[in-house]
C-alpha cells in the first residue's frame, strides 16, 4: 500500500474542493492557492491513479464516472479526517484554524466585529476571515464557515440555523425635523410627514406597523428620501431630512442622548428575525462552536427593545 503522505492529502483535498465548486478558480479561493497550484495538483492526482477525473470544457468541470466514485469516497475520508480534528481540539478546549464569517455591513461593523476582535484577543491561534455585505454569500462557493442573516429564512435540509433574536423597530426623528414640522399624532398622519425609506429592489420597503388599537397598518406613503443602507437613512434622519423607520440596535444611542425622538410609542412595528448559520456536519468544529456561543451569549440583548421587553 502507497503510504499517506502530504502531496497525496493536497491533490485530494484539491480535487475535491474543485468538484464541490465545480471549477479551479472556485476552489482555489476557497484553499486560498492560486488556480494554477489547483490544477496542477489535480494533473498530478489523476497521473499517480492513471485515470481521468474531470470532463474539462472551457466553460464547465464536471466529473467523469471514475471521478464520482473516487469523489463520494474521498469526500467521506476528508470528513472523518476533519472529524478528527475537531475532537482533538474540543478535548484540548484549543480554539484553532480559520474561521469564515459573513454578517450585514452595518450590524457587523457595529456588533459583530467587536465580538470578532474579543474572540480573536483571547484566542491567538484563532485566525478571522469576516465579510460584511448585504449579499448573501454561498457556503460551499465562498467558503463561509458562519451566516448571520436577517429576515425570515427559506426551508433548507443542509443548513442550521439558530435565532439570535427579534430586531426591535422603532419610528425616529431629528429634534430640528420636529420642531419644524410637528409630531405624527397616529398611523394616518405619518402620510403627511417627510419619510426616509429603505429601498429594496428599487421600491420603498413598506413600513408594518401595528396602531394602538391592536389593529395592523401598513402606512400608504410617499417617501421624501430612498437608500438601499441603513447607515445613510440614519445618518439623513439625524440631520433633520424627515422620520425614519430604523432597527432600534443602530439608533439606540441616539435616542438616548437625544439626537433622535422616538416617535408614536403606542405603536408596535413587526420585528425582524435574525440568525447565525452553518453547514450541517455530524461534528461541529470547535472554533465554530465556541464562535456560535458568543454570538449567543452577546447579540441578543443587543436586539431587544427593554421598554416593551421584546
Amino acid at each position: 500500500m502507497e503510504p499517506i503522505t502530504h502531496d497525496r492529502l493536497a491533490g485530494v483535498s484539491a480535487f475535491v474542493a474543485s468538484a464541490e465548486a465545480g471549477s479551479f478558480a472556485r476552489a482555489a479561493e476557497r484553499l486560498g492557492l492560486t488556480r494554477s497550484a489547483v490544477g496542477k495538483a489535480v494533473a498530478r492526482l489523476e497521473e499517480r491513479l492513471g485515470t481521468r477525473l474531470f470532463v474539462r470544457t472551457t466553460r464547465s468541470l464536471g466529473l467523469t464516472e471514475d471521478g464520482q466514485m473516487f469523489y463520494e469516497r474521498c469526500a467521506q475520508a476528508l470528513e472523518d479526517l476533519d472529524a478528527a480534528q475537531h475532537m482533538l481540539e474540543a478535548g484540548r478546549r484549543e480554539v484553532v484554524g480559520r474561521l469564515r464569517i459573513s454578517a450585514p455591513v452595518v450590524f457587523g461593523r457595529h456588533h459583530v466585529a467587536p465580538l470578532l476582535l474579543d474572540l480573536a484577543r483571547h484566542h491567538p491561534r484563532l485566525r478571522i476571515e469576516a465579510s460584511f455585505t448585504d449579499r448573501q454569500l454561498d457556503f460551499a462557493d465562498d467558503g463561509i464557515d458562519l451566516a448571520i442573516r436577517s429576515g425570515e429564512l427559506p426551508d433548507s435540509d443542509w443548513l442550521v440555523a439558530r435565532r439570535l433574536g427579534m430586531q426591535a423597530m422603532v419610528l425616529c426623528a431629528a429634534p430640528a425635523y420636529l420642531q419644524a414640522r410637528g409630531s405624527p399624532d397616529g398611523l394616518a398622519s405619518l402620510a403627511a410627514h417627510r419619510c426616509i425609506a429603505y429601498m429594496r429592489g428599487g421600491r420603498p420597503a413598506p413600513w408594518l406597523l401595528v396602531g394602538a388599537d391592536g389593529m395592523p397598518g401598513m402606512p400608504v406613503l410617499e417617501p421624501a428620501l430612498g437608500f438601499d443602507d441603513i447607515e445613510t437613512i440614519a445618518m439623513a434622519a439625524l440631520q433633520g431630512a424627515g422620520v425614519a423607520h430604523m432597527p432600534l440596535w443602530r439608533v439606540r444611542d441616539a435616542l438616548d442622548s437625544g439626537a433622535l425622538v422616538r416617535l408614536l410609542p403606542e405603536v408596535r412595528s413587526a420585528a425582524i428575525p435574525l440568525h447565525v448559520l452553518w453547514p450541517r456536519t455530524r461534528f461541529l468544529p470547535y472554533r465554530l462552536r465556541v464562535t456560535i456561543d458568543a454570538l449567543l451569549e452577546t447579540i441578543p440583548p443587543l436586539l431587544q427593545d427593554q421598554g416593551r421587553g421584546n
